[in-house]
């Protein structure tokens, strides 16, 4: 899918654009809900950046491509988009597409703020061109670890595939837990069918089990297994990778839908900004909008300030990550260099660990914040 989103605002339908390219997963296999979200919060802030006079008077265009979840079509996306001449990049929501676009951009010199990717090594050599406004996956799961420890679980098995966002979650995991009195037993999700899963859990005495595989299958199948098992009645089972945050999970799972507690990026408390964000997209969504959805507006409220300060030039916009502050929907962002990060970050954005109420699957109940 390629899409241009049309420029908004009175007066300015016929006047050049400064173009921002967008990368966004909207077909299988990508996380196709996690997509429109993400799409949401650009095109929302796109909107309204046009509405209060664009860029210095020049509308503010999104140049839409799908990455389908495909680090290949995501690294021709960058190249082609670099030849459309857009002045930056932003979105993209999978951790091993981004990472191959970042590499990409780095290479190209081309501006790439990126929305929601985690992996902590989103390029293999530190880089000026490349911003995050996402938590590195290091921060985000050991705060999740903090929470599995303050529940008391310390046999924690986890059901993992084989990718490097999976291998570097439970790697993670295993570094954090192990001096602190936990055990992590890894179950390997390319030879276990969701069915087996369940001796397993038996067998290794698990407290807890996380789901560190793709969404909806196999998590929704070990999700029904496990719930199923009146052997595992008592086990807490977790996805620290945030699969049940979208409504797609509790259509497909119903009551089994709550108690699996996941991180989610939003403070305890929206700012008036946050709020009035959240009410535009809830009705563009018909849905509650999730995290990833304020991480596509912020992203959008980020570049539109640098474009608006430093101009649309390439290298300027990659010379102002130092030197952000704005006031985003989650808070102040402001981009720094974090100990083994390669890319400019936002060192503080808000985490929690939550879960669906079992007594009624649409509201989250907080259990853990950092």
């Amino acid at each position: 899918m390629n899409t241009p989103s049309t420029p908004s605002g009175a007066g300015q339908a016929d006047a050049p654009s400064v173009q921002i390219g967008a990368l966004v997963p909207l077909t299988r296999p990508g996380w196709v809900e996690a997509g429109q979200h993400l799409l949401a919060g650009l095109e929302l802030a796109v909107r309204e950046v046009n509405d209060a006079g664009g860029i210095l008077g020049t509308p503010l265009e999104l140049v839409v491509r799908d990455t389908a979840a495909d680090p290949q079509r995501a690294e021709a996306a960058v190249d082609e988009l670099a030849r459309l001449g857009v002045a930056a990049l932003a979105g993209e929501y999978h951790s091993v597409v981004a990472r191959v676009a970042a590499a990409r951009a780095d290479a190209l010199g081309l501006p790439f703020l990126c929305s929601s990717a985690v992996l902590d090594a989103l390029t293999e050599q530190p880089t000026e061109w490349v911003a995050r406004l996402a938590p590195p996956q290091s921060r985000g799961w050991q705060v999740y670890a903090d929470f599995l420890l303050s529940a008391g679980h310390r046999r924690i098995a986890v059901a993992a595939e084989s990718s490097v966002y999976w291998v570097s979650g439970s790697r993670i995991l295993r570094d954090y837990l192990s001096p602190r009195g936990g055990t992590i037993i890894e179950l390997d999700m390319r030879v276990l069918a969701p069915t087996a899963v369940c001796d397993e859990l038996v067998d290794s005495r698990a407290t807890a089990l996380l789901l560190l595989v793709g969404h909806p299958e196999p998590a929704v199948s070990i999700v029904k297994s496990v719930r199923r098992d009146q052997r595992l009645a008592a086990i807490m089972i977790g996805a620290p990778a945030g699969q049940p945050e979208f409504a797609e999970w509790v259509s497909l799972l119903g009551d089994d839908s709550a108690a699996i507690p996941f991180l989610r990026y939003l403070p305890e408390r929206l700012s008036p900004l946050g709020a009035r964000v959240e009410t535009t997209l809830r009705e563009r969504l018909a849905a509650a909008p999730s995290f990833v959805a304020f991480e596509g507006y912020d992203t959008i409220a980020v570049l539109a300030a640098v474009l608006r300060s430093h101009g649309a030039g390439r290298a300027s916009t990659a010379e102002s990550w130092p030197r952000v502050a704005v006031e985003g929907t989650r808070g102040q962002i402001q981009l720094s260099r974090t100990p083994g990060i390669s890319v400019w970050q936002w060192a503080r954005p808000p985490i929690q660990v939550v879960d669906r109420d079992p007594a009624e699957p649409d509201r989250f109940r907080i259990v853990h914040t950092s």
